[in-house]
């Protein structure tokens, strides 16, 4: 029992520093947005501003492609969390319920994907891309989002559906389901909560992601919203509060995204025979 406390304990301590922690830097980053340069270097670095620079926000999407950026990022991102939701979810079906001879080699090969670092496959990446053609377009950043999200959503959902006793699918073959009916109508919805927890791991790769659309995407009409705003960055000197209302909005979508997806998974219960499993994503 005692160690059962501490464990508690411990978690809700860590769970409160991290939301501390999450909340000061939010703050941080928000106050820097409406201050000057001369005060962020210098003369108010911490304190709130002097003066209020709320037009720093309509000067960060008048004057600047941001929009544009923005919607990208949007794009890139949902393709990627559908697609790689829709291909993970089957293929770690397949790997955990069913049974043929290369699943275990299958399994090993996408987990290699997990230990290969991006920047170890950025030059055959390049090559193989601008052979094809693909290159400085939406699909040359696609099937590389993809392709990168694939290893750890299949690890996750692997371990979750082996937690599924057999009888659920022993019970849906004799009632009359195939195996599609069965995957989609009965295995697929007690999955919900891990395939949010994937999309959330999904999402953030590659809303977040610099170095290869940095790399892919030559034309301004094609750049995500971390490129374009680091393009934005002036050679000589920058407006840094400006710049930093510009991360404001990437920032708006980013926790939006998150809150939608805990509400999504929390609470997901699935009910096995007289078993009760609830899986809360923390």
């Amino acid at each position: 029992m005692k160690k059962k406390k501490y464990y508690r304990q411990d978690k809700i301590y860590s769970v409160a520093f991290n939301c501390f922690d999450s909340v000061v830097s939010l703050i941080l980053a928000y106050n820097f947005s409406l201050k000057s340069n001369t005060e962020i270097f210098g003369e108010n670095v911490i304190g709130l501003p002097k003066v209020w620079r709320w037009d720093n926000y309509i000067t960060a999407l008048s004057s600047s492609n941001l929009i544009r950026y923005f919607l990208n990022s949007v794009f890139y991102s949902v393709v990627t969390v559908v697609v790689a939701g829709i291909i993970s979810s089957m293929a770690a079906y397949a790997i955990a319920r069913m049974t043929w001879k290369l699943k275990n080699a299958v399994y090993g090969l996408f987990m290699i994907g997990i230990m290969i670092p991006a920047q170890a496959a950025l030059l055959p990446l390049f090559q193989i891309l601008d052979k094809l053609g693909l290159k400085g377009g939406y699909l040359g950043l696609i099937i590389p989002y993809i392709a990168g999200a694939l290893p750890m959503s299949i690890m996750i959902l692997v371990g979750f559906y082996k937690g599924i006793p057999r009888e659920m699918e022993e019970a849906a073959y004799i009632d009359g389901c195939g195996i599609f009916k069965c995957f989609i109508q009965i295995i697929f919805p007690m999955v919900k909560p891990a395939i949010a927890t994937a999309s959330i791991f999904t999402f953030l790769g590659t809303w977040n992601e610099l170095m290869l659309a940095n790399t892919f995407v030559d034309s301004d009409q094609y750049r995500t919203l971390p490129v374009g705003i680091m393009s934005l960055a002036g050679q000589y000197s920058t407006e840094w509060g400006i710049n930093r209302s510009r991360y404001g909005y990437s920032n708006i979508t980013y926790y939006h995204y998150l809150f939608l997806f805990k509400q999504t998974g929390t609470g997901e219960s699935c009910s096995w025979s007289s078993k009760r499993i609830k899986i809360i994503i923390c």
